[in-house]
């Protein structure tokens, strides 16, 4: 078992200064408020690190200032994907993967391949990556589900092929992947309002987007589910329930980056086509977190 992917991941945002550059300062806060407060690993340039705006150089710069901040103090998982098999390959082979303990990989988007094209798609990245793989199943933005088969042929054929973040919301696809999995794979929840329930039902915890948020109830909150303590766990998820609904009531990562705005952590800017959360939603997440 990759013991050091269970707990919490978070999928970390790209601050932004108001002329819309990297704040690279408020980037290296975050790292520390995350790794100070207990989470398990970070995430970088996933989805919610508005990663199809970033540019190639801004990309290095970040996964520098995340691994320096870091310092090897936690596990780093770096989001390479697309659906452009050869330009994956390409980026993977290209980038400097010394710090970096494994891929987050999301299954082809826009193109709608079959099965077997999303098979032979992540065959072609665990053929080309000298890290091991996280694949990541977001059916609501690619349009196309990674069914259960798919995942569990990728799971038994890859030794790369460690994980699966699967974010579909699907409870019913969650628990067909933990009862037929190999066993040493990790089921990992990418959804912030399942990631409880997930982890008690035998899943290995969650890459999130609230965590960064509340990393310290959060990553609190996964780690009592991973040790089966049901009541204490769920006492910690119905105090973050409201606010993992805000976060998503308009686009990732408006929402997390609101918050961040109420801590003092980071601007709430963010890259077109995404606008900032609007002021009733910025209202809501204020008065959540001064209650909290």
């Amino acid at each position: 078992m990759n013991s050091k992917f269970l707990g919490t991941g978070v999928a970390l945002v790209t601050p932004f200064k108001s002329d819309l550059t990297i704040d690279h300062d408020a980037l290296a806060n975050i790292v520390n408020f995350n790794i100070e407060n207990g989470v398990e690993y970070l995430v970088v340039c996933g989805t919610t690190a508005e990663s199809v705006t970033i540019t190639k150089q801004e990309k290095q710069d970040i996964i520098e200032t995340i691994s320096k901040t870091a310092n090897g103090r936690v596990p780093l998982v770096l989001g390479i994907g697309g659906n452009n098999t050869a330009l994956v390959i390409e980026e993977i082979k290209s980038t400097d993967l010394s710090n970096i303990d494994a891929i987050l990989s999301v299954s082809p988007y826009y193109s709608k391949p079959t099965q077997e094209g999303v098979y032979q798609h992540f065959k072609a990245v665990s053929e080309a990556s000298p890290v091991d793989i996280i694949l990541y199943n977001v059916p609501g933005r690619t349009s196309k589900n990674m069914e259960v088969a798919t995942t569990l042929r990728l799971a038994n054929d890859f030794k790369n092929i460690i994980a699966v973040k699967e974010a579909g919301n699907n409870v019913s696809q969650y628990l067909e992947l933990i009862k037929n999995k190999p066993e040493d794979f990790l089921i990992i929840s990418g959804d912030d309002d399942l990631a409880l329930g997930i982890v008690l039902a035998g899943g290995a915890g969650v890459i999130s987007v609230i965590g960064q948020g509340f990393p310290k109830e959060f990553s609190e909150m996964i780690r009592l589910g991973l040790k089966g303590e049901v009541r204490e766990s769920y006492k910690l998820h119905f105090r973050l329930m409201d606010v993992i609904g805000y976060i998503f009531e308009e686009n990732n990562p408006a929402g997390i980056k609101a918050v961040f705005e109420t801590l003092g952590l980071c601007r709430d800017s963010v890259r077109l086509p995404l606008v900032p959360a609007s002021n009733p939603l910025k209202e809501k997440i204020k008065s959540f977190i001064n209650k909290f």
